[in-house]
């Protein structure tokens, strides 16, 4: 039986100096608060995306954002979705997607006229940053206060694992300050205890300050802006009090409890101050969608206790994976990775709404998230033995399936057809890519079937009932979408497939995507067995007769048609035996051909974080264990995980990426556990001695 406290333990992170790119976050799924060096957020200044994108150099934000706080700007012009169309024709006639759309319109450009509806649609709603709460350091009464960490002494920061629960030391002026962090597991909350004679003395106080929302690509707030909206301070009593937020047609509402000392609205607009006149103050915040939502009071300690409880319970429960005795120097770097990311897909892609890719840390596409990516960010929590914290996601596609259903018809299909980027209303983003995108169309399949593996055969029967619906939409968009020729049924024209620069127009028979929708339409009808019904007959003749991957030399291409190939970005054709089970329509010789032939010659610079966790699936599917480990860990920029766990990409553009950490540990549940009929256990890890590989309480693959 593995120790789980002594493995999540050794590899809590301590940080002992500032650094912009380095921040750590204590929330819930629904609810994160990212703090810099001091446990709290004080030096905004310092952490700023914005600055540290034009300047090339990587930087965090560290904002305070949530599942439920969103923001649209004012539509003048009264935008909507049809405004962004273009007509494509198909083998149905003329079909209407959303791709008007400029990227310009991202970094400030000038947009032109035709893309101005694309780009407001594109850009709202906005995911908001729900304000900040940091220290103000005065050196001397009436000083200036601190913006950069310089000013400190001897910071030390450490995130206990094990609790949840972050504490930072430092000392300034000539004191020592400690800052304990803890995030509410189940509410919008965070709470602080702040000791140091400096609280007692006024020269440490903490800040609120509350921005405006921005619209940008990667902004979380704008504070230029003070006359558009509005905080508004109500007393609640001695040591509590609420700020009113408005932004537009946004509100909601911070109840703050304290244990001493006073807050005051500070000189400047949309700040505050609360003063203590004793060495420790305690501080919870508590953020609510409902302005007039009043929870009462909550103390430092009622939070730190459930949060030690909730993460004590996460990690006994679940599964675990040690490499305790391995000799492979690489071992105990896949090891902190692995406990790393079960951390951060907890605290950032466990809530109700599919993730966005770079967590409740920062925005990226203005805080939108990603189906396509969904799997990436969550999968692994059902082969982890975790499969509620992947549930809570999948009752939004319920939410949306009406509109889904609008999609399909729009284009002259059945069932529905779900879309790439999207906020929590579900209406797609215009893009030129996203909108032809279909490889995020059995996602729901596969990310139910995973759920109905890790349930408890009593459980199973629930599910099946509550997501009947929602499997047979998304199959029937599936079984219309396919165009049929001579007898054999192809993914026509326009697709894009995950490697997504192709011509979209002229695109055909994407290697994943048949592979996928073969499985996804065997995953539908096997759910029609568990509901008593037959297997569909049309879907069953779809898969009989799907066309065969185009190959070229002996290995896959990635698509059927000119240029067959690009060797950049996403390797995703790999997916099709990796990601995807064994099918009737892929080889698997053929397919040990095409990743060597992949590994021998991609443009790495150009790959993203998850393409890594998919050559090792592939590898692991193949026979080859000695190649898994070794694209798992391959040594590339865009490969490297941070001291705090986070896996960048493109600099202060995407400062980290979550489907990096969620692809990983589906990876290594994979590589450990197998899959139904695997001849061995730990097929991904090679026999040569240098890996001792104990695992519990992973769910085996299909």
């Amino acid at each position: 039986m593995i120790d789980r406290e002594s493995l999540v333990r050794r590899h809590s992170v301590e940080i002992t100096r500032p650094d912009p790119a380095h921040v750590l976050t204590v929330g819930n799924g629904d609810f994160a608060y990212t703090a810099d060096i001091t446990g709290m957020q004080t030096f905004v200044s310092y952490h700023d995306q914005a600055t540290a994108f034009a300047e090339q150099r990587l930087a965090v934000h560290n904002a305070t954002m949530s599942n439920w706080g969103w923001h649209s700007m004012p539509n003048p012009d009264g935008f909507v979705l049809d405004d962004a169309m273009t007509t494509y024709e198909t083998a149905r006639g003329p079909v209407q997607y959303p791709d008007k759309f400029d990227m310009s319109a991202m970094t400030g450009g000038e947009i032109a006229e035709e893309f101005r509806a694309g780009a407001w649609l594109n850009a709202n709603p906005q995911r908001i940053d729900l304000g900040r709460i940091g220290l103000r350091l005065r050196s001397a009464p009436g000083a200036e206060p601190e913006t950069y960490p310089e000013a400190l002494a001897d910071p030390r920061q450490r995130l206990d694992l094990w609790t949840g629960t972050l504490t930072s030391t430092f000392e300034y002026a000539g004191q020592e300050v400690r800052v304990t962090t803890v995030a509410d597991p189940h509410h919008a909350r965070v709470a602080f205890r702040i000791e140091s004679e400096l609280v007692a003395s006024g020269l440490a106080a903490v800040v609120l300050k509350f921005p405006y929302a921005s619209d940008g690509f990667f902004q979380t707030s704008d504070w230029t802006s003070p006359d558009r909206h509005t905080s508004t301070l109500e007393p609640l009593g001695e040591g509590a009090a609420r700020i009113r937020r408005v932004l537009d047609d946004t509100d909601y509402a911070v109840r703050l409890d304290w244990t001493e000392g006073a807050l005051s609205a500070a000189g400047e607009p949309h700040e505050f101050v609360l003063t203590g006149s004793a060495n420790t103050l305690e501080l919870v915040a508590g953020f609510s969608a409902d302005p007039d939502d009043d929870p009462g009071r909550t103390s430092f300690s009622d939070v730190a206790d459930a949060a030690a409880s909730w993460w004590r319970d996460f990690w006994t429960s679940g599964a675990a994976v040690d490499f305790t005795g391995s000799t492979d120097p690489r071992a105990a770097e896949l090891e902190r990775r692995v406990v790393l990311s079960q951390y951060l897909t907890a605290v950032h892609g466990s809530g109700k709404l599919p993730p966005q890719e770079t967590g409740l840390v920062a925005n990226s596409w203005g805080g939108k998230f990603h189906l396509e990516m969904h799997w990436w960010h969550a999968a692994h929590f059902a082969t982890w033995g975790r499969p509620e914290l992947l549930e809570r996601s999948m009752d939004w596609y319920l939410s949306i399936l009406d509109s889904a259903r609008a999609t399909a018809r729009r284009q002259s299909y059945e069932g529905a057809r779900w879309p790439k980027n999207v906020g929590p209303d579900g209406r797609e983003s215009p893009s030129d890519i996203g909108a032809l995108l279909v490889w995020q169309q059995p996602h729901p399949l596969y990310l139910l079937e995973l759920l109905h593996r890790a349930r408890p055969d009593d459980k199973r029967p629930e599910l099946v009932a509550r997501f009947a619906e929602l499997v047979d939409e998304t199959a029937r968009f599936m079984a219309s979408f396919v165009d049929e020729r001579d007898g054999a049924f192809h993914l026509p024209a326009p697709v894009m497939p995950a490697q997504e620069f192709y011509d979209a127009r002229t695109t055909e028979d994407p290697t994943f995507e048949l592979a996928y929708w073969w499985w996804g339409l065997e995953i539908a009808q096997t759910w029609r067995e568990r509901l008593g019904q037959e297997r569909d007959k049309r879907w069953q003749q779809i898969q009989d007769n799907l066309a065969a991957p185009h190959q070229r030399d002996g290995h896959y291409t990635a698509v059927a048609t000119d240029p067959f190939l690009r060797r950049d970005d996403h390797p995703s054709l790999l997916c099709a035996l990796g990601v995807v089970p064994a099918g009737p329509i892929v080889a698997a010789d053929v397919m040990e051909a095409t990743l060597l032939d992949v590994l021998g010659d991609w443009k790495w610079e150009s790959a993203w974080g998850w393409d890594f966790p998919v050559m090792a699936m592939t590898a692991t599917r193949v026979g080859r264990p000695d190649l898994a480990v070794d694209a798992l860990l391959m040594d590339t920029p865009k490969n490297a995980y941070s001291m705090v766990g986070h896996n960048p990409q493109i600099g202060a553009l995407l400062p980290l990426y979550n489907p990096a950490n969620g692809g990983l540990l589906a990876a290594v549940s994979l590589m450990a556990a197998g899959w139904d009929g695997a001849d061995a256990d730990c097929p991904g890890f090679p026999r040569d001695g240098g890996w001792q590989v104990r695992h519990e309480g992973l769910t085996v693959w299909p």
